[in-house]
């Protein structure tokens, strides 16, 4: 692509002098996950050439973590595709044949996903016993009820009462309790034995909402959350594949791995002299891309930064380089940003967009994968549920770190087993995964089968043969799982989360050209009264770019959500140059 040329009326402008010399704008990603690769897929196929992708791990995917082991694919992070009408993720896999081999039986309509829809639960007490049929399915019948009043909170306006402290579990709870205690039908015995199985459910609940408890998660907020309508798809050659796709394309230097990020110094052009007490990396220095170049032959990193020029955006890697930019995308999670915000931002950030970052939460929900030579579970069980009966009348579900194996809510059958073997996945969550993964395996193996011996009354089960967990919360590139909405925060907190940096009237404005001798040139939005002020030249929008499943306030916790996010914020800059890329030679 040729050089922009600048106008007379803009040549006081220091970006546009950079977009003169350099022909290009240039962009940062921080991530290598569903967002960071979404955002950069849509800046090259729209012209954008001077790219680059910093991943801190040793491979892309992010939350996406698939290993194989033998003949089978295991899912230690993203697992089903949810919902499939109009879901992007689910048409990438079905249009390039990875939903093939899935089975009826792993296209999933329930709410709450399990491997299989074939089959019962087994809803097991600590005292050996199976719960009847008709008990779980009275229960099960009750609990839906109850949830799908949670939902009408937000989605009717209905206002939240004291008494439920707008947590979804404090609501659940006490409505699930008061229905159990008023049938007059139920003996005491069933009564209490409904009770326990309530606390198994919000277990599920806070490993589905990855909170450490369901209480929590915000009931005025809760049905803010969209699920897609269609069946939830797992994919049998793992999910790693939506990975890999969505790098097919992308040039090998763009992506640069085991590359972590010390700090987003930004505003930088405003600020000078202020800026970061750092030096550029001299032409001689270390390229860590593969030597490819990009398309407008130059690197696509630090390469040709003049000295004396006003770059916006300068990221400050942890082995010391520091690489110029016009813009930066941040895909890092919540957890990592709630860490780390204080030092990864210079100048920090703004209060709003802070205080969004306090108020949103995000946890921990790890799986347990046991492998076991033979199943010691029958032919129709989908699923082995722990009920602890003692914990009827609980009024909190959290433990000593010496207990953290009671916040395990059950384990799934894998099926099917021809390709699986015999393999149950268990479910943690909260400060109780955190205690797990500080576990070694053998210690996790051997309580796992204690409680699968106690709560199957089998003392016989032996161990599993093989292990495999995953350990989310204490792994400092992600410090959680995924994000939810926590009391006190709402749709709104994403909204701000999302918001580019700096601030401006309107999130508009656009750097554009008007003519092909005038590219680089900052224009007003359509609305005059919400342009940017031209006298500051200096100040250019949409330098720190946010995406992720935790800024988008439809689909968070999603992998849906994620791509989506890393598309949006794609698009900003995509109109942001709109006509420097449409016009001619």
């Amino acid at each position: 692509m040729q050089s922009c040329e600048s106008s007379g009326e803009s040549a006081d402008d220091p970006l546009s002098r950079g977009l003169r010399r350099r022909g290009q704008p240039r962009v940062v990603v921080i991530g290598a996950g569903l967002a960071g690769l979404a955002a950069t897929k849509a800046l090259l196929e729209q012209g954008f050439t001077d790219v680059t992708v910093l991943e801190a791990s040793s491979c892309i995917g992010g939350r996406v973590q698939s290993v194989k082991l033998g003949h089978a694919t295991f899912e230690l992070g993203a697992t089903w595709i949810h919902g499939s009408h109009g879901n992007p993720i689910y048409h990438l896999a079905e249009a390039n044949g990875l939903l093939e081999e899935t089975t009826d039986g792993e296209r999933s309509v329930g709410r709450i996903s399990l491997y299989s829809k074939n089959g019962v639960a087994c809803y097991l007490t600590d005292h050996g016993r199976r719960i009847p049929k008709d008990v779980v399915e009275e229960f099960s019948d009750l609990y839906n009820e109850v949830y799908n009043l949670t939902q009408e909170f937000f989605r009717h306006g209905k206002p939240v009462n004291a008494e439920s402290q707008n947590s979804v579990g404090v609501f659940t709870r006490e409505e699930v309790r008061n229905r159990i205690r008023d049938d007059p039908d139920d003996p005491e015995a069933t009564k209490r034995l409904k009770l326990a199985m309530m606390q198994q459910y919000l277990k599920v609940e806070s490993c589905e909402s990855s909170s450490h408890s369901i209480d929590e998660v915000s009931l005025s907020a809760f049905g803010e959350w969209t699920e897609i309508p269609g069946a939830h798809h797992i994919i049998p050659s793992g999910f790693i594949r939506v990975v890999e796709l969505l790098a097919e394309g992308i040039p090998a230097h763009v992506i640069q791995l085991g590359k972590p990020v010390r700090c987003i110094h930004w505003d930088q052009a405003s600020a000078r002299p202020r800026g970061p007490e750092i030096q550029p990396r001299d032409e001689g220095d270390h390229n860590h891309d593969t030597g490819e170049g990009n398309q407008s032959g130059e690197s696509s990193q630090g390469s040709g930064w003049d000295k004396d020029e006003q770059w916006p955006v300068v990221v400050e890697c942890e082995d010391c380089e520091v690489i110029p930019a016009d813009h930066v995308i941040v895909t890092v999670s919540l957890g990592v940003l709630k860490r780390q915000y204080t030092s990864f931002f210079r100048p920090g950030l703004p209060m709003e967009k802070v205080a969004a970052i306090h108020r949103l939460g995000i946890g921990t929900t790890d799986k347990i994968f046991l492998e076991f030579e033979e199943p010691f579970w029958g032919p129709d069980c989908n699923s082995l549920q722990f009920v602890w009966e003692e914990e009827a009348e609980s009024c909190t579900l959290t433990y000593p770190p010496e207990q953290w194996y009671r916040k395990i809510c059950g384990f799934d059958v894998l099926y099917p087993p021809e390709r699986y073997g015999h393999v149950l996945s268990g479910w943690i969550c909260g400060e109780e995964a955190l205690v797990m993964e500080r576990c070694d395996d053998e210690a996790v193996a051997e309580i796992c089968t204690e409680m699968l011996r106690q709560f199957t009354g089998n003392p016989n089960i032996p161990k599993p043969r093989r292990i495999l967990r995953s350990a989310w919360g204490s792994n400092p590139y992600f410090r959680g799982s995924y994000s939810y909405t926590q009391v006190g925060s709402s749709g709104a907190d994403v909204e701000k989360l999302a918001k580019p940096l700096p601030y401006t009237e309107s999130s508009k404005t656009a750097h554009r050209s008007t003519t092909k001798h005038q590219a680089g040139h900052l224009l007003s939005s359509k609305c005059p009264e919400q342009s940017l002020d031209l006298n500051r030249g200096s100040i250019k929008p949409m330098q720190v770019l946010f995406s992720g499943e935790a800024t988008h306030r439809k689909y968070y916790s999603t992998t849906h959500g994620a791509l989506l996010s890393g598309q949006r914020e794609a698009a900003r800059l995509i109109e942001m140059y709109r006509e420097l890329f449409q016009q001619g030679p």
